[in-house]
């Protein structure tokens, strides 16, 4: 991951991806860039074909701040998939 990849807080931008059969408005701020991804992560965003949110197992990574718009798909989406995952490994023991 390269961090401030985007440039800095003068550069942030808004952009809408594709979300889903909809769009989803993302918020660059200062935001790091995923440089590359292991065998196990799902891409599940990107922009211009760079991954900007990420799946491993219960794990979401995205390079945007979610939180800086009123939607909230993509915190439900997250809720749902934390819910519907298996249990850790730590939680099994």
């Amino acid at each position: 991951m390269a961090r401030n990849a985007y440039g800095r807080q003068v550069d942030s931008f808004e952009t809408d991806l594709p979300w889903m059969g909809e769009t989803l408005r993302a918020v660059f701020i200062r935001a790091p860039r995923i440089t590359r991804t292991g065998p196990e992560v799902e891409t599940l965003l990107a922009r211009d074909g760079e991954p900007v949110l990420v799946r491993e197992g219960r794990v979401l990574a995205a390079t945007f701040h979610p939180e800086a718009t009123r939607d909230d798909r993509l915190h439900r989406y997250f809720l749902e998939q934390v819910v519907a995952a298996p249990p850790a490994v730590e939680e099994v023991l």
